[in-house]
């Protein structure tokens, strides 16, 4: 998921875009580290968000994020990886970030926080760091309607195009502190607090 800041969001009729995370580019956090693939001489970005697992229920769609969270089995902290051949792929704009699967290049799902503190992630104060540097710090309360909210937009959109929501699939909610371009070879770490902490490198591709 991806904010529409205005005025596009207007003239689109949306203020998020959606693109797929293919199975085989989402790994679960490792103790010896993970690693993620970006191309040379592409764009690549990293962001923190919260990764929410679909268990869809059946019946009316959610209409507000309280309604969404009946929706949602788990949530993890997380790192999203953006990547894209196109290097000016986000200076031009949400259409052309949707024509590249929306961007994504890879998922990082880290620990699952607890069900009782769902209602609560607005208060989590999430930063991030490149290389040991702070490079962004927010809440999810700047997230338009927030993670769960993004589980609505998701649902809604996926039921005017007649796509069946699965059980198990991840919903990378949106960037929480931004979106952070990486140099190859670099490492980001997220830090949620009162959660915890996930770290990734990016490496470009051989050739």
């Amino acid at each position: 998921m991806g904010k529409i800041g205005p005025p596009l969001s207007e003239s689109l009729g949306a203020n998020r875009l959606i693109g797929p995370a293919f199975e085989d580019a989402i790994q679960s956090e490792r103790t010896d580290g993970n690693v993620f693939r970006i191309f040379d001489g592409g764009f690549a970005a990293v962001e923190a968000e919260f990764m929410l697992r679909l268990a869809p229920k059946g019946g009316p769609l959610p209409r507000d994020r309280i309604e969404a969270m009946d929706w949602v089995d788990e949530v993890r902290i997380g790192i999203e990886v953006a990547a894209s051949p196109y290097a000016k792929i986000n200076a031009d704009g949400p259409c052309v970030t949707v024509s590249d699967h929306g961007n994504n290049a890879g998922l990082l799902i880290g620990k699952r926080v607890e069900r009782d503190r769902w209602a609560d992630l607005d208060q989590v104060v999430v930063s991030l760091d490149i290389d040991g540097r702070r490079v962004g710090e927010a809440t999810t309360a700047t997230m338009l309607d927030g993670p769960f909210g993004a589980v609505r937009f998701l649902l809604k959109n996926l039921a005017e195009r007649q796509i069946e929501p699965q059980a198990g699939w991840w919903v990378s909610s949106g960037a929480i502190t931004g979106v952070h371009e990486i140099a190859s070879g670099s490492v980001t770490d997220a830090h949620f607090e009162g959660i915890g902490s996930i770290s990734a490198r990016v490496e470009a591709n051989p050739g």
